[in-house]
């Protein structure tokens, strides 16, 4: 039987305790390219993992110390089969990166979860804030979200992930192109969020990093199931020309709303869509199914992104 040791009523198994580890001190560029090769096989084709739990599917990823207590306070329904949770930070130390995941630990439930963020580490700096979008499932941890999930229940968290965009104020300026599938948008919301924080800090005090611009292709079944999508149409309204969306939708059967009809395309993310973007200063992060993942790196492959400029986050 596996050691472990109780925290506010969550077993935390003995080999994640010792997960914890300090970041090395390389630029946000250096460490997200190394993920990135960590990913790949030596041909190039992305392996897909056999299914395995969160705690033992991201085992070798970089985890924080820190695990901090967070009491619900907001729940909404992002679409029919998403929920959205506000969580509150006990501990003034929990940071993250746009990008980066949750160990989400809930007592009573044996089964640790997973989760994106779907919220910018400015909302945490600013409120004490983080935000969740979990999707249901019969996955004990995402059961218990839309099921037995109120207003005050407490839960611990601890940070994760080697997927993330966290430059600093004298990193050379770059562009991004965040492609997404599904609820794959959290991480890339996170990251598009932040985006526009470092545009209005920048704005604000001007000597932060300058941002280039940031480019989101977002494909879902319909119109129903793209998540945040009157944020995105706000912060395009925000940063007009610095933050630009495309949404594809690939079983509409209804009739497009008139406000999102100019940002919607029917039918896949295609290779003439991404090959515009194609630059020596353009990274790019995919996050959604494998599937997804390993057809659109293909793809950029194909038209001459180097593979070090490809960030991807898979889930299952």
């Amino acid at each position: 039987m596996a050691h472990a040791t109780i925290y506010m009523g969550v077993t935390i198994p003995q080999f994640l305790r010792g997960a914890g580890r300090i970041c090395p001190a390389h630029s946000a560029l250096t460490v997200l390219r190394h993920s990135a090769f960590c990913y790949c096989t030596v041909n190039g084709t992305l392996k897909s993992k056999r299914k395995m739990d969160h705690l033992e599917r991201t085992a070798s990823n970089f985890r924080q110390e820190v695990i901090s207590q967070a009491k619900v306070c907001g729940i909404t329904n992002e679409s029919e089969t998403v929920k959205r949770l506000r969580l509150a930070i006990a501990n003034k130390d929990f940071t993250f990166k746009a990008g980066q995941w949750v160990d989400f630990f809930i007592p009573g439930v044996s089964v640790v979860g997973g989760f994106s963020m779907c919220s910018s580490p400015g909302l945490l700096e600013r409120e004490g804030i983080l935000e969740l979008a979990v999707k249901y499932t019969a996955h004990p941890p995402a059961h218990w979200i839309h099921t037995e999930c109120t207003l005050d229940s407490e839960v611990a968290l601890r940070v994760g992930g080697d997927f993330f965009f966290d430059p600093q104020p004298g990193d050379s300026p770059v562009k991004l192109v965040l492609i997404a599938g599904g609820v794959g948008i959290n991480p890339l919301f996170s990251i598009l969020l932040h985006v526009a924080d470092l545009h209005g800090y920048r704005e604000g005090k001007g000597n932060a990093y300058k941002m280039g611009t940031v480019k989101l292709y977002y494909s879902a079944k319909n119109t129903k199931e793209l998540l945040f999508k009157k944020n995105i149409l706000g912060l395009m309204n925000a940063f007009p020309g610095k933050i630009t969306c495309r949404f594809h939708v690939t079983q509409q059967s209804s009739q497009i709303c008139e406000e999102l009809q100019p940002y919607v395309t029917e039918g896949r993310i295609s290779e003439k869509d991404l090959e515009k973007h194609v630059s020596k200063d353009t990274l790019w992060y995919i996050c959604g199914p494998p599937p997804m993942i390993e057809s659109i790196s293909k793809l950029l492959y194909n038209v001459g992104v180097p593979r070090n400029c490809v960030f991807f986050e898979k889930w299952w």
